[in-house]
Protein backbone atom coordinates (compact mmCIF):
# COMPACT_ATOMS: atom_id res chain seq x y z
CA UNK A 1 0.00 0.00 0.00
CA UNK A 2 1.38 3.26 -1.03
CA UNK A 3 1.57 6.36 1.82
CA UNK A 4 -1.31 7.96 0.02
CA UNK A 5 -3.16 5.11 0.42
CA UNK A 6 -2.32 4.15 4.00
CA UNK A 7 -2.87 7.63 5.10
CA UNK A 8 -6.55 8.09 3.04
CA UNK A 9 -7.52 4.50 4.35
CA UNK A 10 -6.92 5.62 7.87
CA UNK A 11 -8.47 8.98 7.29
CA UNK A 12 -11.75 7.01 6.48
CA UNK A 13 -12.31 4.71 9.01
CA UNK A 14 -15.83 4.82 10.31
CA UNK A 15 -16.47 5.45 14.47
CA UNK A 16 -14.81 7.73 16.47
CA UNK A 17 -13.00 4.82 18.70
CA UNK A 18 -11.81 3.05 15.62
CA UNK A 19 -10.41 6.30 14.10
CA UNK A 20 -8.84 7.06 17.01
CA UNK A 21 -7.01 4.22 17.17
CA UNK A 22 -6.13 4.02 13.51
CA UNK A 23 -4.45 7.97 13.54
CA UNK A 24 -2.15 6.64 17.00
CA UNK A 25 -0.67 3.82 15.08
CA UNK A 26 -0.47 6.65 11.76
CA UNK A 27 1.39 9.05 13.97
CA UNK A 28 3.78 6.63 16.08
CA UNK A 29 5.39 5.20 12.84
CA UNK A 30 5.80 8.39 10.38
CA UNK A 31 7.78 6.47 7.79
CA UNK A 32 5.43 7.36 5.64
CA UNK A 33 5.78 11.14 5.40
CA UNK A 34 9.11 11.39 3.05
CA UNK A 35 6.66 9.21 0.43
CA UNK A 36 3.79 11.42 0.87
CA UNK A 37 5.61 15.01 0.80
CA UNK A 38 8.62 13.70 -2.06
CA UNK A 39 6.48 14.34 -5.14
CA UNK A 40 5.61 18.06 -3.74
CA UNK A 41 9.32 18.51 -2.25
CA UNK A 42 10.51 17.61 -5.80
CA UNK A 43 8.52 19.81 -7.82
CA UNK A 44 9.38 22.70 -5.48
CA UNK A 45 13.12 21.89 -6.33
CA UNK A 46 12.17 22.21 -9.98
CA UNK A 47 10.22 25.31 -9.93
CA UNK A 48 10.54 26.95 -7.12
CA UNK A 49 7.25 28.82 -8.27
CA UNK A 50 5.50 25.70 -8.02
CA UNK A 51 2.32 25.98 -5.88
CA UNK A 52 1.42 22.52 -3.80
CA UNK A 53 -2.31 21.60 -4.27
CA UNK A 54 -3.32 22.46 -0.64
CA UNK A 55 -5.32 23.96 1.38
CA UNK A 56 -3.21 25.82 3.83
CA UNK A 57 -3.93 28.76 6.82
CA UNK A 58 -1.65 31.21 7.82
CA UNK A 59 -1.28 33.88 10.87
CA UNK A 60 1.44 35.34 13.10
CA UNK A 61 1.51 32.56 14.96
CA UNK A 62 0.57 29.09 13.14
CA UNK A 63 1.35 28.23 9.24
CA UNK A 64 -1.22 24.64 8.13
CA UNK A 65 -1.99 22.96 5.96
CA UNK A 66 -4.52 19.91 4.92
CA UNK A 67 -2.07 17.41 3.46
CA UNK A 68 -4.72 14.86 2.51
CA UNK A 69 -8.48 14.91 3.60
CA UNK A 70 -10.77 11.62 3.72
CA UNK A 71 -14.06 10.43 4.03
CA UNK A 72 -13.89 11.12 8.11
CA UNK A 73 -10.56 12.70 9.09
CA UNK A 74 -8.00 14.95 7.56
CA UNK A 75 -4.40 14.82 7.88
CA UNK A 76 -2.97 18.35 8.99
CA UNK A 77 0.65 19.47 9.08
CA UNK A 78 1.40 22.88 11.46
CA UNK A 79 4.44 24.57 12.47
CA UNK A 80 4.23 27.25 15.45
CA UNK A 81 6.64 29.58 15.46
CA UNK A 82 8.66 30.01 18.47
CA UNK A 83 9.47 33.88 17.92
CA UNK A 84 6.26 34.60 17.76
CA UNK A 85 4.83 32.53 20.86
CA UNK A 86 7.12 34.55 22.66
CA UNK A 87 6.58 37.81 21.03
CA UNK A 88 2.93 37.60 22.06
CA UNK A 89 0.63 38.23 24.92
CA UNK A 90 -0.12 35.67 26.85
CA UNK A 91 -3.74 33.94 25.58
CA UNK A 92 -6.50 34.85 27.37
CA UNK A 93 -8.89 32.48 26.01
CA UNK A 94 -9.81 28.39 26.08
CA UNK A 95 -10.97 26.25 22.96
CA UNK A 96 -12.84 23.30 23.77
CA UNK A 97 -12.69 22.09 20.24
CA UNK A 98 -15.74 19.77 20.12
CA UNK A 99 -13.72 16.83 18.55
CA UNK A 100 -11.26 14.07 19.85
CA UNK A 101 -7.64 14.89 17.94
CA UNK A 102 -4.27 12.78 17.51
CA UNK A 103 -1.03 14.54 17.23
CA UNK A 104 2.27 14.10 16.54
CA UNK A 105 4.86 16.79 17.95
CA UNK A 106 7.33 15.90 15.34
CA UNK A 107 9.55 18.30 17.10
CA UNK A 108 7.85 19.27 20.26
CA UNK A 109 10.34 22.73 20.47
CA UNK A 110 10.74 22.53 24.36
CA UNK A 111 7.19 23.76 24.59
CA UNK A 112 4.42 23.13 27.67
CA UNK A 113 0.99 21.39 26.70
CA UNK A 114 -1.43 22.63 29.14
CA UNK A 115 -4.56 21.35 29.52
CA UNK A 116 -8.31 22.44 31.15
CA UNK A 117 -10.71 20.18 32.21
CA UNK A 118 -14.66 21.64 31.03
CA UNK A 119 -16.48 18.54 30.58
CA UNK A 120 -18.70 17.41 28.33
CA UNK A 121 -21.26 19.37 25.75
CA UNK A 122 -23.87 16.72 25.43
CA UNK A 123 -27.26 16.94 24.03
CA UNK A 124 -28.58 18.53 26.98
CA UNK A 125 -26.01 21.24 27.46
CA UNK A 126 -27.50 24.52 28.67
CA UNK A 127 -24.65 27.54 28.38
CA UNK A 128 -26.40 28.67 31.69
CA UNK A 129 -25.44 25.38 33.53
CA UNK A 130 -21.80 25.24 31.96
CA UNK A 131 -18.98 24.36 34.67
CA UNK A 132 -16.10 26.37 35.26
CA UNK A 133 -12.78 25.48 32.95
CA UNK A 134 -10.53 24.12 35.60
CA UNK A 135 -6.65 23.62 34.85
CA UNK A 136 -4.78 20.00 34.67
CA UNK A 137 -1.20 19.35 35.18
CA UNK A 138 0.81 20.37 32.42
CA UNK A 139 2.83 18.26 30.58
CA UNK A 140 6.60 18.57 29.04
CA UNK A 141 6.45 17.95 25.15
CA UNK A 142 9.23 16.00 23.29
CA UNK A 143 10.08 15.11 20.16
CA UNK A 144 7.99 12.43 18.80
CA UNK A 145 5.35 12.75 20.77
CA UNK A 146 1.91 10.95 20.05
CA UNK A 147 -1.04 12.00 22.41
CA UNK A 148 -4.93 12.17 22.14
CA UNK A 149 -6.44 15.12 22.65
CA UNK A 150 -10.09 14.92 23.76
CA UNK A 151 -11.13 18.09 22.77
CA UNK A 152 -14.41 17.08 23.82
CA UNK A 153 -14.07 17.69 27.32
CA UNK A 154 -10.53 19.31 27.52
CA UNK A 155 -9.00 22.57 26.34
CA UNK A 156 -5.26 22.94 25.33
CA UNK A 157 -2.34 25.45 24.81
CA UNK A 158 0.83 25.30 23.82
CA UNK A 159 3.48 27.80 25.33
CA UNK A 160 7.11 28.61 26.16
CA UNK A 161 8.55 27.04 22.60
CA UNK A 162 12.10 27.58 22.56
CA UNK A 163 12.00 26.40 18.77
CA UNK A 164 9.89 26.19 16.24
CA UNK A 165 6.92 23.23 16.72
CA UNK A 166 6.07 20.64 13.87
CA UNK A 167 3.13 18.78 14.33
CA UNK A 168 0.84 16.04 12.25
CA UNK A 169 -2.67 15.85 13.49
CA UNK A 170 -5.37 13.52 12.40
CA UNK A 171 -8.12 15.66 12.63
CA UNK A 172 -11.98 14.50 12.59
CA UNK A 173 -14.40 16.18 10.97
CA UNK A 174 -17.88 15.76 12.06
CA UNK A 175 -20.58 18.30 14.20
CA UNK A 176 -20.45 19.11 17.90
CA UNK A 177 -20.04 22.46 19.58
CA UNK A 178 -16.26 24.42 19.99
CA UNK A 179 -16.72 26.26 23.15
CA UNK A 180 -14.53 29.74 24.34
CA UNK A 181 -13.69 29.54 27.74
CA UNK A 182 -12.07 33.22 30.19
CA UNK A 183 -8.49 31.37 30.90
CA UNK A 184 -8.24 33.32 34.14
CA UNK A 185 -11.93 32.53 35.37
CA UNK A 186 -12.81 29.63 33.56
CA UNK A 187 -15.94 30.86 32.72
CA UNK A 188 -18.03 30.15 29.37
CA UNK A 189 -17.63 32.99 27.02
CA UNK A 190 -19.06 31.85 24.05
CA UNK A 191 -20.42 28.52 21.86
CA UNK A 192 -20.12 27.68 17.89
CA UNK A 193 -21.37 25.06 16.02
CA UNK A 194 -18.79 22.59 14.43
CA UNK A 195 -21.53 21.26 12.01
CA UNK A 196 -20.93 22.73 8.25
CA UNK A 197 -24.17 21.19 7.24
CA UNK A 198 -25.81 23.02 9.91
CA UNK A 199 -24.30 26.27 9.57
CA UNK A 200 -25.78 26.24 5.79
CA UNK A 201 -29.13 24.85 6.50
CA UNK A 202 -28.91 28.42 9.19
CA UNK A 203 -27.71 30.83 6.36
CA UNK A 204 -30.19 29.25 3.58
CA UNK A 205 -33.34 29.58 6.25
CA UNK A 206 -31.93 32.99 6.61
CA UNK A 207 -32.15 33.33 3.16
CA UNK A 208 -35.60 32.03 2.63
CA UNK A 209 -36.82 34.28 5.34
CA UNK A 210 -35.69 37.52 3.91
CA UNK A 211 -36.83 36.46 0.47
CA UNK A 212 -40.29 36.07 1.84
CA UNK A 213 -40.55 32.60 1.07
CA UNK A 214 -44.06 31.31 3.11
CA UNK A 215 -44.01 28.78 0.61
CA UNK A 216 -41.05 27.29 1.69
CA UNK A 217 -42.78 26.11 5.05
CA UNK A 218 -41.67 22.38 4.52
CA UNK A 219 -37.78 23.39 5.20
CA UNK A 220 -38.28 25.21 8.53
CA UNK A 221 -40.42 22.37 9.55
CA UNK A 222 -38.40 19.66 9.06
CA UNK A 223 -35.21 21.99 10.29
CA UNK A 224 -36.86 22.46 13.68
CA UNK A 225 -36.79 18.84 13.98
CA UNK A 226 -33.21 18.51 13.61
CA UNK A 227 -30.89 16.90 16.01
CA UNK A 228 -29.23 20.12 16.87
CA UNK A 229 -30.90 21.70 19.56
CA UNK A 230 -29.30 25.01 18.62
CA UNK A 231 -30.60 24.70 14.95
CA UNK A 232 -33.99 23.51 16.13
CA UNK A 233 -34.52 26.77 17.93
CA UNK A 234 -32.86 28.67 15.34
CA UNK A 235 -34.92 27.38 12.71
CA UNK A 236 -38.13 28.13 15.00
CA UNK A 237 -37.13 31.63 15.39
CA UNK A 238 -36.72 32.63 11.28
CA UNK A 239 -39.99 30.54 10.85
CA UNK A 240 -41.56 32.99 13.56
CA UNK A 241 -40.22 35.87 11.69
CA UNK A 242 -41.54 34.87 8.22
CA UNK A 243 -44.80 33.32 9.19
CA UNK A 244 -45.82 33.35 12.55
CA UNK A 245 -49.16 31.97 11.98
CA UNK A 246 -47.95 29.03 9.85
CA UNK A 247 -45.12 27.97 12.81
CA UNK A 248 -47.35 28.54 15.41
CA UNK A 249 -48.18 24.76 15.80
CA UNK A 250 -44.63 23.20 15.64
CA UNK A 251 -43.53 25.74 18.59
CA UNK A 252 -46.53 24.18 20.58
CA UNK A 253 -44.93 21.05 19.93
CA UNK A 254 -41.54 22.44 21.35
CA UNK A 255 -42.25 23.12 24.27
CA UNK A 256 -42.04 19.15 25.10
CA UNK A 257 -38.28 19.64 23.09
CA UNK A 258 -36.02 17.77 24.66
CA UNK A 259 -33.53 20.43 25.17
CA UNK A 260 -34.46 22.92 28.21
CA UNK A 261 -33.26 25.39 26.83
CA UNK A 262 -35.46 25.23 23.99
CA UNK A 263 -38.52 24.25 25.92
CA UNK A 264 -38.08 27.11 27.54
CA UNK A 265 -38.00 29.49 24.70
CA UNK A 266 -41.19 27.81 23.28
CA UNK A 267 -43.04 28.49 25.99
CA UNK A 268 -42.03 31.40 26.73
CA UNK A 269 -42.76 32.88 22.47
CA UNK A 270 -46.06 31.05 22.42
CA UNK A 271 -47.83 33.84 23.89
CA UNK A 272 -46.48 36.36 22.23
CA UNK A 273 -46.80 34.39 19.02
CA UNK A 274 -50.98 33.98 19.98
CA UNK A 275 -51.42 37.20 20.47
CA UNK A 276 -49.80 38.24 17.44
CA UNK A 277 -50.25 35.34 14.58
CA UNK A 278 -50.38 37.17 11.50
CA UNK A 279 -46.74 36.96 9.64
CA UNK A 280 -43.91 39.20 10.55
Amino acid sequence: MTAPDRVRATLSIAGADALTRAGVDLLRDPSWVPDLLGPWIAALRRDPWYDPPLRAARDPLRTGAVLMEGERAVLVASVLSAAAMAARPRATTLAVSGRVSVTRYHRAGGATLLAWEAGAAGDDFSAAAAPVATPLPPRALSDGDVLTLDGRTQAFLIEGAARDVVTLTVAPKGDGLTREYDRATGRLRRIATNDEAGSRTRMLLTLLRSCERTDAGACFDAATRDAAFHLRWAAMREWIALDAAAALPRLREMADDPHAEVRAAARATIPLVEAHPCPA
